[in-house]
């Protein structure tokens, strides 16, 4: 009788959801389409608690896959943010750059060296050798800053002056020691601060 039973159920299963081929050993095929799916054997003989567990199952997995991918994603675009805002410092540095270098000067520029920027009453801006203590009182006319042309014929302003040389002081420390990099098949992250 109970064999009866069983094969009633197992019939009746096959009525509900159309049979499709299914590979030896698995559950259930074509996820997300409960009317396309055959049991095997092995699991038509399974608890419906099974099933239960099964459907969780694969929620779960689809809920971890589908948080791993936003976490991914998130430190993607704040990679991408990071790199605008470097376009964006590089694009204003370039056009002051550009700028300055269209000043009004009459002598040759010699990179290392400070220059100072001024504006006449005309608004004609102009480059200067002589710092605003340098002219004293008689300055004649509106300082507008300072700025050290730099080997690569960039301009630093003087605010920044300090921390652009101890960078580049660094570097020249590290091209003069000249040391080969070791071999490194992996990532190293030694050394590095935040």
């Amino acid at each position: 009788m109970a064999a009866r039973a069983e094969a009633e159920n197992e019939a009746g299963m096959a009525g509900a959801f159309p049979a499709v081929p299914a590979e030896e050993g698995s559950a259930v095929v074509e996820r997300g389409r409960p009317e396309r799916f055959q049991l095997s054997p092995a699991a038509r003989k399974a608890r419906p608690s099974d099933l239960v567990a099964l459907a969780e199952q694969l929620e779960k997995a689809d809920d971890f896959i589908r948080a791993n991918a936003c976490n991914r994603l998130t430190v993607i675009a704040e990679q991408i943010r990071y790199l605008q805002e470097q376009a964006r410092k590089v694009l204003e540095e370039a056009n002051r750059d550009a700028d300055l270098h269209h000043v009004a000067c009459n002598f040759v520029k010699k990179p290392g060296k400070v220059y100072y920027l001024y504006k006449r009453e005309n608004g004609q801006r102009y480059f200067s050798m002589l710092s605003p203590e340098e002219w004293g009182a008689s300055c004649p006319s509106e300082f507008l800053g300072g700025y050290k042309l730099q080997h690569d014929m960039s301009w630093t302003p003087s605010d920044e002056m300090e921390k652009r040389d101890a960078e580049l002081n660094v570097l020249e420390k590290l091209l003069n020691q000249q040391a080969p990099l070791p071999p490194c098949s992996e990532p190293n992250f030694r050394g590095l601060t935040m």
